[in-house]
């Protein structure tokens, strides 16, 4: 008698028991699918969460709209050569100046023409304009003094030349950004006026700037 007195309190007990594993297997289900769900995640490249690469570009090309110039095609060939012959200009600033403020300027031209090197590739294979593959026979002169010279000589002549030559294009992006029709030459006018700026600037920081050499870029302003 007394044992079948203890039977429903077994019995109550024996549910409870198998109420707590029913709510353990649940957790570990949930847990698992959880698991499961962040590990496809992180097997998941980042770059399915990201732009393609050159979206921006590929989306200004798509909406690229204006004739293009022959002052715009020169624009675009001018852009290309002065990269041609500023970034082993900036290279060897590297290595043959004697100031930090020189080597500091070099590294501008490497990091400001390489960006707007690709873009003026991109931008003659979208407007299917060809551009140079080498830079013109004096620029091509100039690299080959910086490649003679060195110490402070080297400083005044790389001063000298890139100055001049910043000024002289300075003057024709102003003509494109003024007056271009076509909306990937004008985005590429503002983006090089901002690199030469700095370039500019850069370089009268060096305090090695003459008026000469400023003389030499007004008497190509057309009056």
């Amino acid at each position: 008698m007394k044992s079948h007195a203890r039977n429903p309190r077994l019995a109550s007990r024996r549910g409870r028991l198998i109420a707590v594993a029913i709510a353990f297997v649940a957790v570990i289900a949930a847990v698992s699918a959880l698991l499961s769900q962040k590990n496809s995640s992180a097997d998941e490249p980042v770059s399915a969460h990201l732009p393609a690469v050159g979206a921006n570009r590929t989306a200004a090309r798509a909406g690229n709209t204006g004739t293009v110039t022959d002052l715009d095609r020169t624009f675009l060939t001018k852009v290309r050569q002065a990269g041609l012959w500023e970034m082993p200009a900036g290279r060897l600033a590297q290595t043959h100046a004697s100031s930090e403020a020189i080597k500091r300027a070099g590294m501008h031209l490497l990091e400001g023409h390489s960006k707007l090197d690709q873009l003026a590739r991109e931008d003659s294979a979208a407007l299917n304009v060809p551009i140079p593959d080498q830079a013109t026979a004096e620029q091509q002169g100039w690299v080959t003094q910086l490649e003679n010279a060195r110490g402070p000589a080297f400083d005044q002549l790389f001063v000298d030349l890139l100055r001049a030559s910043h000024g002289k294009i300075f003057i024709t992006i102003a003509e494109v950004r003024a007056a271009t029709k076509n909306t990937l030459l004008r985005r590429l006018a503002t983006q090089t006026n901002n690199t030469v700026q700095d370039h500019m600037e850069v370089l009268e920081d060096t305090g090695l700037v003459t008026d000469a050499t400023l003389d030499s870029v007004a008497a190509t302003i057309p009056k």
